[in-house]
Formats: structure tokens, C-alpha cells, sequence
């Protein structure tokens, strides 16, 4: 039986996708099946990828108007164990379009509840809000990761996000943990993201991973190549970051 896992934050450019796209293809690398669904209209862990978003013809939109079974939205990757669930500009128009839905909060989870079977670990790229979008994912979860940028704004926002995920406990999801809080774009030569870190720590202490994921430019290179880290470069200071981290996860859930 697998497990679902969001990844979520509604700060954008905290990492939420280069962490999405390169845990999914670590834990592929270590032979979990794995299902990666790109909840977020920008697509970018789509395009990430490779896959020519433009071309997209069934992915999370169809999933969640329940137009289309997930089975036929699955498309294989070139990284090994890892599948996606496409996603695609349409999907801006799905928070208005299931707004007068009975349980509309569910229409992910009821999608894709039953793949569990067939997937070691099934992970939710959320888009960078606390919209319909992000609910459903959170409904559908089993636990959600919420990356922190080691920067100045970095605690901003999550008192929210922490809400949003106690109200989701309390009315559509009381299985739902938190995975963990991951670190981003650490620079060890700045005070400011030592700070960071040491503050984080301290708050939440045992919910923080081990795993920091530190800067490191071949990390944002990688998407323009449409290739996760593993593929892009295995011996950068990234892909052996993701590659802790997707260890962590799974010695957790062993």
C-alpha cells in the first residue's frame, strides 16, 4: 500500500517543484514506484520533465472534472520507477468550474485514492496557494512535506499554511500528518540562512528533515533540460541533497 504525500506552501519559490520533481526521481533511483501528479497550472514539473505541456491532452484538469479515469492520464517518464500525471494551463479554470460541486474538496482523492496499489509513494505537486487546488490535495494526502526557503520571509505565511492544515485535520482529512519541513536554498556563507535554519529548529524541532537542501546552480539548470538532478547531473551537491532526503523519507516509512 502506498502512500500519498503533497507538497505544499503557499509562498511561491520555496522549492515545492524542484522538490517534487527530484524527491519522485530519487526514490525512483531507489526502486520505489512512484507517481508524481503536477497539481499546479504553471506545469512546471510537467515541462520539468520533458514533457511537451502544450501536447497534454488528459492530465489532473480531466482527473478532477472526473472526465477521464487516472489510469488513462499516466504517462510514463524517462527517469526510472516514476510516472506523472500531467498538468496543464486549463487548470486555472478548475477552482471556478468545481466551486458549485458537491464535495468538491474530494474530487482528487476519489480519482486517484485506488492507485495507492500500484505505487510505493504518489506525490502532489500543489500551486503556490491555499485554493480549491491545494484542498483537494491535502484531502487526498496521506502527509504533506512544506519546504522553507532559508531566507528572510521564510516563517512568513507558514502560521497559515499550518492552519489550513489543521482545519483540513478537523473537516476533510483527520489522517493527515505533516511529513516533515524541508529546508531550501541553504548558502552556508550567509548569516541570514543560518538564522534561518537555527530558528526553524528550534520551533519545530523533531518535524524538520535532516536533509538541507543547499543552492547549487546545476539544481536550477536541470528544468530548462527538462531532466530531474538524477538524470542532469548524479554527482552534483543537488542530486545527493535529494537523494538524502528521498532515504529519510523512506527510512521513516518503513
Amino acid at each position: 500500500m502506498g502512500k500519498i504525500i503533497a507538497i505544499a506552501n503557499q509562498k511561491g519559490g520555496v522549492g515545492k517543484t524542484t522538490t517534487s520533481v527530484n524527491l519522485a526521481a530519487s526514490l525512483g533511483v531507489l526502486e520505489k514506484k512512484v507517481l508524481l501528479i503536477d497539481a499546479d497550472p504553471q506545469a512546471n514539473a510537467t515541462s520539468g520533465l520533458g514533457i511537451d505541456v502544450e501536447a497534454v491532452e488528459l492530465g489532473t484538469y480531466q482527473l478532477l472534472e472526473h472526465s477521464c479515469k487516472a489510469e488513462e492520464a499516466i504517462v510514463k517518464t524517462s527517469s526510472p520507477n516514476l510516472d506523472i500525471i500531467p498538468s496543464h494551463i486549463d487548470l486555472v479554470a478548475i477552482e471556478i468550474e468545481l466551486v458549485d460541486q458537491d464535495e468538491r474538496e474530494y474530487m482528487l482523492k476519489k480519482a486517484i485514492s485506488h492507485l495507492k496499489d500500484s505505487y510505493d509513494y504518489i506525490l502532489i505537486d500543489c500551486a503556490p496557494s491555499l485554493g480549491l487546488l491545494t484542498l483537494n490535495a491535502l484531502t487526498a494526502s496521506d502527509s504533506v512535506i512544506i519546504p522553507i526557503q532559508c531566507e528572510y520571509f521564510a516563517l512568513e505565511g507558514l502560521g497559515k499554511l499550518l492552519n489550513t492544515i489543521k482545519s483540513v485535520q478537523k473537516i476533510h482529512n483527520d489522517k493527515l500528518d505533516i511529513e516533515g519541513l524541508l529546508l531550501t536554498m541553504y548558502d552556508s556563507r550567509l548569516r541570514l540562512s543560518n538564522q534561518v535554519v537555527e530558528e526553524v529548529q528550534k520551533h519545530f524541532n523533531e518535524m524538520v528533515f535532516t536533509t538541507i537542501i543547499q543552492r547549487n546552480v546545476r539544481l536550477s539548470e536541470a528544468p530548462s533540460y527538462g531532466e530531474s538532478i538524477i538524470n542532469y547531473d548524479a554527482a552534483s551537491k543537488g542530486a545527493s541533497n535529494y537523494l538524502s532526503l528521498a532515504h529519510e523519507i523512506i527510512k521513516k516509512n518503513n
